[in-house]
């Protein structure tokens, strides 16, 4: 890679959606950032496949949000972020949500993002008025001239923090409108996601319609974060 070559932040990145993005990337000549939590082993194999570099990113606390900024602010350039990265699923309905499963959905699906775009938007993007966010939401919200129609029960802390998330976006869009600012919505996708699934449900559900890999949704994520199509 050159010198000079763009950088994108996946974070997430060390598996599942995470790692395809990351393959995808490679392959348009972006240098891939592989944003982890817990699985440094993960990391380092896609950021050796890929030509990246891997870089610790704990979403549910400031201080590793912070160094990770830092780092990024000392590349060449950074062109944008990807943010995949999700606690793992619990099947937990309305009224039996957790504190603790609430806390973690919303943490690293909407507070963690929120500190991490603003940094990254402080010290990489404001100085070219140039960049990409993309989020990675689910069809499990819903849809509808409402946003709430049509959600999937039983998703409890994670399709609310999704929402959360959406309303990220949003305001990164609207107070910054040189950003670019993006969102995936991705249906049922052969990932961990999906071992909080009783079979027999996934039966039904793979019935009605194929499920997604992480190499197609990684492709409309890509698709969204560079504006060329794969």
């Amino acid at each position: 890679m050159l010198p000079d070559t763009p950088h994108f932040l996946v974070s997430g990145g060390s598996g599942g959606i995470g790692a395809a993005v990351c393959d995808q990337l490679a392959a348009r000549g972006y240098v891939p950032v592989v944003g982890y939590h817990r699985n440094a082993a993960a990391a380092d194999t896609v950021a050796t496949r890929t030509g990246g570099l891997a870089l610790a990113l704990d979403l549910s606390h400031e201080a590793s949000i912070l160094a990770a900024a830092e780092r990024l602010e000392a590349l060449p350039r950074l062109a944008g972020v990807v943010l995949a990265g999700s606690p793992l699923l619990a099947l937990t309905p309305f009224g039996k949500i957790t504190a603790d499963d609430m806390l973690a959905q919303w943490q690293v699906n909407v507070m963690g993002p929120q500190r991490l775009v603003a940094e990254l938007v402080r010290r990489c993007f404001r100085k070219h008025k140039q960049g990409a966010v993309v989020g990675v939401l689910t069809q499990a919200m819903g849809a509808g001239d409402t946003g709430i129609d049509g959600a999937s029960s039983g998703m409890g802390a994670y399709v609310i923090a999704k929402h959360g998330l959406a309303g990220v976006l949003a305001m990164a869009a609207a107070d910054y409108p040189w950003l670019r600012v993006r969102a995936v919505k991705p249906g049922y996708t052969e990932t961990r996601m999906l071992e909080a699934f009783d079979e027999r449900f996934l039966a039904m559900q793979r019935d009605k319609a194929p499920f997604s890999t992480p190499e197609a949704v990684a492709a409309s994520i890509t698709e969204a974060a560079t504006g060329t199509p794969s």
